[in-house]
């Protein structure tokens, strides 16, 4: 159960301590690389399912923020600012990859090419080109909470346990 968080400096002690405690076992460091991973793993799904489907999905992206969102919470145990922003960046990270790398399969597909071939001659032009062909006003809102989902998500809520324990 979550409580409502005092604003900071409220000098409540339980809360105090508790935050205290809590921000002695983060790891930002280690939350970013676990986001980055799940940012990686959430584009290749998305470049999966839109080359077997044929279909560009805007759901994928919701699913790459959350993915996102709670990998970084999970091993970053963060209850700082810092873990969402950190969440949301690697969240719309993730979607553009996802965007390019489905664009890089149906190219591939498309030229009867191996992907990674695909990628391996990928340039900066090329990228933003096939980024732009793909791009839709859609995205945006996609994207958008894409990037609010892995801020939200990536930071750890104070429990009325965790007061408890402080």
């Amino acid at each position: 159960m979550t409580t409502s968080q005092p604003a900071a400096g409220s000098g409540t002690i339980p809360y105090d301590r508790a935050m205290e405690r809590l921000r002695g076992e983060q790891n930002l460091m280690l939350g970013i690389a676990g986001g980055a991973a799940a940012a990686l793993a959430g584009a290749a799904a998305w470049a999966g399912v839109t080359v077997g489907t044929g279909y560009q999905i805007g759901w994928m992206a919701v699913g790459v923020g959350f993915l996102v969102g709670v990998t970084v919470r999970a091993l970053g145990k963060g209850v700082d600012q810092s873990f969402g922003l950190s969440g949301a960046l690697l969240s719309l990270l993730g979607c553009a990859a996802g965007n390019l790398f489905a664009m890089c399969g149906l190219l591939a597909q498309q030229e009867g090419v191996p992907f990674v071939q695909v990628v391996s001659q990928l340039t900066p032009g090329m990228a933003r080109e096939l980024m732009t062909l793909s791009f839709s006003p859609m995205d945006l809102l996609f994207y958008g909470i894409a990037v609010y989902e892995g801020y939200k998500f990536s930071i750890r809520p104070i429990t009325t346990e965790d007061m408890a324990g402080a």
